[in-house]
Order: C-alpha cells, then sequence, then structure tokens
C-alpha cells in the first residue's frame, strides 16, 4: 500500500502514515475523517483480458475497447479501457486505501457528479487518490463522502473523478 491514513484519533493532527490494512477503523473513527486526505492505493494494471471480460458483461464490445488491430490505428493508438470499468475498479482501489471492521456492514450508497477527463490505454497503470470530504450521521451508522480520482501512471489529466458515497452500519 503506497499511503494510506492514520486511524481517526491520529488523523485529526493530519499525519498521514500507517497503512490501514494493519488497523481497519471502527465507525467512530470514520467520524473524526472529515477533511482527510486518506492516501492512494497501490497502481493496478488494466489489461486487455479485464477490458474483453467487462465488454462482454455489458454487452458494450465497441472496436476502441476490444480490437486491438483496429485501435492501433485509432485516436489513441491501443485499445482503451471503458469508463465504467474504470469507475468499477474504484472499489478494489479504495479497499487499499480505507479499510473498516470487517464486522460492519457498508452499502454503497451512490454517485455525485462522476467525469472521464481522459482515456486508460490498456496496459496502463492505475491507482486511486482519495479524500474524505465529509463524514455525516445516518440512523444507525455515518454516511462517508469521498472524493476519489483515478490517475493513469505517466498522465497528466486523471482517467475518473467521482464523488462516492458510502454508509457503514455497526455490525
Amino acid at each position: 500500500m503506497s499511503n494510506a491514513v492514520t486511524p481517526a484519533h491520529e488523523a485529526a493532527t493530519s499525519t498521514v502514515t500507517a497503512p490501514l490494512a494493519a488497523a481497519p477503523l471502527t465507525i467512530d473513527q470514520l467520524r473524526g475523517l472529515g477533511g482527510h486526505h486518506l492516501g492512494h492505493s497501490d497502481w493496478h494494471l488494466v489489461t486487455q483480458e479485464q477490458v474483453n471480460a467487462f465488454g462482454a458483461v455489458t454487452e458494450d464490445e465497441q472496436w476502441i475497447h476490444v480490437d486491438t488491430d483496429r485501435a492501433a490505428h485509432g485516436p489513441f493508438g491501443t485499445t482503451i479501457a471503458h469508463g465504467y470499468l474504470t469507475l468499477g475498479m474504484m472499489t478494489k482501489l479504495l479497499t487499499q486505501v480505507l479499510v473498516v471492521d470487517p464486522s460492519a456492514t457498508i452499502i454503497n450508497y451512490g454517485l455525485g457528479k462522476v467525469r472521464f477527463p481522459a482515456p486508460v490505454l490498456v496496459g496502463a497503470r492505475i491507482r486511486a487518490d482519495v479524500t474524505c470530504r465529509e463524514v455525516t450521521e445516518v440512523r444507525g451508522g455515518v454516511q462517508v463522502l469521498l472524493d476519489v480520482t483515478i490517475q493513469a501512471e505517466g498522465t497528466d489529466r486523471p482517467s475518473c473523478v467521482a464523488e462516492v458515497l458510502f454508509r457503514y452500519y455497526a455490525a
């Protein structure tokens, strides 16, 4: 893990040092994360096999994603990942940055603004940069609003920027 926030009691000092995977956060600790940068996930390679499988499942097999020969002569010089595949990979990448007590119930509550400013070229490595914008109380738990940016290695523009809402409930 590249960079993750310390537990909430330490996060209040804005120190970003310890990986969360070593110590999952409790619901109470989540309450102290609002306004804090949580860190970056590890880099993840985007493969043609992933893109092909996603295209098959979603029935979006446009040539720019799955036809390597044709895409080599297209606007990006190679195939690109589907925007929704990039968005969907946030779940994997987020779990490397924000680890919550495994006995908690975690609900994906939805998304706010989502944009895809730049494509992810197949063969690129991507990672998530995560900031907790706010934590609000909901009946039986907390709602966490995360600002997540997916960046492809070596690029200037982000590949995906999204507001992500999760609800966490104690077991």
